[in-house]
Order: structure tokens, then C-alpha cells, then sequence
């Protein structure tokens, strides 16, 4: 979204490195796919229940739709919503997790 600013900056991220956004899509849509996972470490750990688990898949699926809809059609929309859709995903889940925590 915003790859002149980066290069005018002189900050060398992806988008300007590799102008055409497929690796950016890609990495989005594997890192999308990776944190589903990852996000279910505090259940098997005890932490939190079961609803902190659904949110974690359900959250973790809708990041990945915006991910892969970003990787089928690399539009400025789409990289918005995924945007939108990363600073949604973080608090919302760290406010299931404090509502469905275990003590320990």
C-alpha cells in the first residue's frame, strides 16, 4: 500500500524490493496459514478454554481469506483489508483470551 513512501524513504521492505506484490501476497497468505496454529499454543498450554480456541481458528480463517484474496487479485483494496483485518485480529484476541483465561 504504500511502496513509494518505503522506497522514497530509503526503507528497503518487500513491496520495494519486489515490486509486482506476488512474494508480499505469498508470505501474507503463509503467515496467515501459520498463525492458526501457533494461536492454539495457550489452549494446549491450559491457559485459556474453548472459546478462546474458536476465536483463535475463526479470527485465524478470516485473516486467511483476506490473505488469500489478496493473493488471487493484488488490488489496493485488498491489501487495505488485510490491513484492517491484522488490527482487528490482534486485540480482539487478546480480549477472548483475558475473558477465557484458566488459571494456572
Amino acid at each position: 500500500m504504500r511502496r513509494e513512501d518505503y522506497a522514497r524513504g530509503g526503507i528497503k521492505m518487500l513491496p520495494v524490493i519486489e515490486p509486482d506484490g506476488e512474494s508480499t501476497a505469498r508470505r501474507v497468505v503463509a503467515c496467515s496459514v501459520l498463525l492458526i496454529p501457533i494461536s492454539l499454543v495457550p489452549r494446549l498450554l491450559g491457559m485459556t478454554g474453548s472459546i478462546y480456541a474458536a476465536a483463535a481458528v475463526a479470527g485465524g480463517l478470516g485473516l486467511l481469506d483476506f490473505g488469500v484474496r489478496l493473493g488471487c487479485e493484488r488490488t489496493f483494496t485488498n491489501a487495505r483489508h488485510v490491513l484492517l483485518a491484522s488490527v482487528v485480529y490482534l486485540p480482539m484476541l487478546l480480549a477472548v483470551m483475558v475473558l477465557d483465561r484458566r488459571a494456572l
